[in-house]
């Protein structure tokens, strides 16, 4: 498991311009299996996505993907952790795709 943190390094008129790529892209990971859960931070400085992937070359080449990332208006931390313990019924979603 890996959590995407996303920090805007261009203003956010850039970032608004790629929002409709982006969400597309969110999007087919979604369906992939891949993403469990993203959003904004609060304030809007970036945004963080909850990704299953089996190793960090996979993970990697998922967030390469990202408009986000391929047009330089973010920079990206890949953390990798170890779920240990989850709310009741999410377990399933814990398993690499």
């Amino acid at each position: 498991m890996f959590l995407f943190d996303l920090t805007y390094e261009k203003p956010l008129s850039q970032v608004d311009s790629l929002l409709p790529r982006h969400i597309a892209y969110l999007e087919r990971r979604y369906q992939s299996g891949h993403f469990l859960c993203s959003g904004r931070k609060v304030p809007r400085t970036g945004g963080v996505i909850l990704c299953r992937a089996s190793t960090p070359e996979e993970a990697q080449a998922i967030l390469e993907e990202d408009p986000f990332y391929t047009e330089g208006v973010a920079s990206y931390r890949a953390t990798e952790f170890l779920p240990s313990k989850c709310a009741a019924g999410l377990a399933p979603f814990l398993e690499n795709p």
